[in-house]
């Protein structure tokens, strides 16, 4: 850039102003706001000259199959980090230590057969859904205090996968291990935990002591598993349970314990073998016992005999279109 320089300055009558550079940008990507967008390009590896003060970085799509140590250098202002939908099987041990601010991390559909050591201590949301997980070894989050969810579905992983202090140390809210190969509810999980969600396993049984430790529960999900029984007191550690989703499975009755618990709205018992549903199976004998009517009750696809269920059956339940009969066929 050229300016005319002022009369009273010494010199030509023209001076030249360096201009700014430009902020970098990867080859292909698309960077605005500190948003770099590097998606469905068919890229190798993480891409050089990401902007130093990037706060999302999206990478999914593309062919990635290893993080290396130097892939983020400098990025310390990430927020959230997408590798969704590539081949990553491979991460350096040192490759997450730049991202001092990092919050989440998206690392689901990869080929990852671990999870990542030495994450970010201010990681607060890990979804690696959809790898080849077998193993959650001891201390694997150790550190990260103020996780407050993470999402494993998808993975291979059995019961004894399950490390003794897989998950100590964590503050969790919400913990999803769904279509996985577990056999039996995980032990010494959170006990900070408001949603277990277990769907889609070959779990059998919900034994007595089986949720002691999970009192701040607020949904627990065991749809499509193999139960054929919730043993008595099961459910009486879990009194803050608003949401009870036990549909899909082979029980045979109603489990105990519901009328018991004062602020449960949802039941899903539909795609089950009940054949008969008590008076009291839901209500207790007083209204003074329930906090909160219930606004969800399925029961559809059983054998029973819709037609010789006492009406007073659902007395606690908000209005005539949140219970779900009938359909079921042999």
């Amino acid at each position: 850039m050229l300016l005319m320089m002022n009369d009273q300055e010494d010199g030509s009558g023209f001076v030249d102003l360096e201009m700014p550079a430009a902020p970098s940008c990867p080859s292909g990507c698309q960077c605005n706001r500190k948003v770099v967008q590097c998606s469905d390009l068919g890229l190798p590896s993480v891409p050089n000259d990401i902007p130093a003060d990037t706060r999302l970085l999206d990478l999914q799509g593309n062919f990635i199959t290893e993080i290396r140590e130097h892939d983020f250098k400098g990025l310390s202002d990430l927020y959230a980090l997408v590798l969704v939908n590539n081949l990553v099987s491979k991460v350096n041990p040192r490759a997450f230590r730049p991202l001092v601010g990092l919050q989440k991390l998206y690392l689901s559909h990869n080929r990852l057969t671990t999870v990542p050591r030495n994450l970010p201590s201010s990681l607060v949301e890990l979804r690696i859904h959809d790898n080849n997980i077998k193993k959650i070894q001891s201390r694997t989050f150790a550190g990260l205090h103020k996780m407050n969810c993470i999402e494993l579905g998808g993975n291979p992983i059995r019961n004894s996968g399950l490390e003794a202090g897989a998950f100590d140390g964590l503050n969790l809210n919400f913990l999803r291990i769904s279509e996985a190969k577990l056999t039996a509810i995980p032990k010494d999980l959170p006990d900070s935990l408001r949603e277990l969600h277990l769907d889609h396993n070959q779990i059998h049984t919900v034994g007595q002591e089986d949720l002691t430790h999970y009192g701040e529960l607020y949904r627990l999900g065991l749809g499509h598993n193999r139960l054929r029984r919730m043993e008595y007191g099961g459910l009486c550690y879990v009194q803050s349970l608003r949401e009870l989703h036990l549909h899909h499975n082979l029980l045979s009755s109603v489990p105990t314990g519901l009328p018991e618990m004062k602020h449960l709205q949802v039941v899903y018992l539909h795609s089950n073998n009940i054949s008969k549903v008590e008076v009291d199976a839901f209500c207790p004998s007083s209204f003074s016992v329930k906090k909160t009517f219930y606004n969800s009750i399925s029961l559809y696809d059983n054998p029973v005999r819709y037609w010789e269920v006492q009406p007073a059956t659902f007395r606690c339940v908000s209005d005539r279109l949140a219970v779900q009969l009938g359909n079921y066929k042999k």
